[in-house]
């Protein structure tokens, strides 16, 4: 069955070539003028991805988001929105979007950010636990654990995080991580990476613990144990 997409956007005008351009490519659409409707919407089904516009009338994207976040953490968000400063950007990701896209955008580049969204969506075929030091990954139950403790991540945090424990002890090239997690070339927005880094830093290290994920300075990031050099 085709994926559902439901469009969170005030501009009739942009909803619209969403939905027929979307339509056309296969998806199933749904689509909302404001926070109120969409989650409305939601409580009558769930999307396999949601577009999400930044600046709504009344309650705003990012209180939409962090609803959805609340009813839905699994599934991901791609933010539409004019605010095109690295601290706006930050700020989307760090409220739970999984993706973010600056006005005016090419159709074609939605389309693969959201390709790329969805197929991390997908559940892959490896089998088993995951163990680097005293951090652990169930693949088939997507839980991380940093010893007893249960890490609770976004679906882009596990994503991440897997890519890391797959590839251990090896420098991570930036252009090879977001090629293998994003599933496309960011171009300029370099800090993306950085913002979701420091993500899975807070979480691993919540209590104290030993820094694992290292940075390898003009190259990318390294997994690595805490005692290494």
């Amino acid at each position: 069955m085709a994926a559902s997409i439901l469009i969170i956007e005030d501009d009739a005008k942009i909803s619209e070539m969403l939905r027929r351009g979307l339509l056309f490519e296969g998806y199933r659409v749904e689509t909302a003028p404001d926070g109120p409707t969409a989650l409305e919407k939601l409580r009558q089904f769930t999307p396999d991805l949601i577009i999400l516009d930044w600046m709504l009338p009344g309650m705003d994207g990012l209180e939409v988001l962090k609803r959805i976040r609340a009813a839905l953490p699994d599934v991901p968000v791609l933010m539409l929105t004019a605010k095109d400063s690295v601290a706006d950007r930050v700020l989307g990701l760090e409220s739970g979007a999984d993706d973010y896209l600056v006005k005016p955008f090419a159709f074609e580049e939605l389309l693969a950010r959201i390709h790329a969204l969805l197929r991390r969506r997908q559940p892959t075929s490896d089998q088993g636990v995951l163990r680097f030091a005293d951090l652990t990954l169930d693949t088939n139950m997507r839980i991380a654990k940093r010893g007893d403790r249960v890490i609770e991540l976004t679906p882009t945090e596990y994503e991440l995080l897997e890519f890391f424990m797959r590839n251990p002890r090896q420098v991570l090239p930036r252009d090879l991580i977001y090629e293998r997690v994003w599933g496309y070339d960011f171009s300029g927005e370099s800090n993306l990476l950085d913002v979701y880094v420091r993500y899975l830093r807070n979480k691993l290290e919540a209590e104290g613990e030993p820094r694992l994920i290292h940075t390898v300075r003009g190259v990318g990031y390294i997994l690595r144990e805490p005692d290494a050099v």
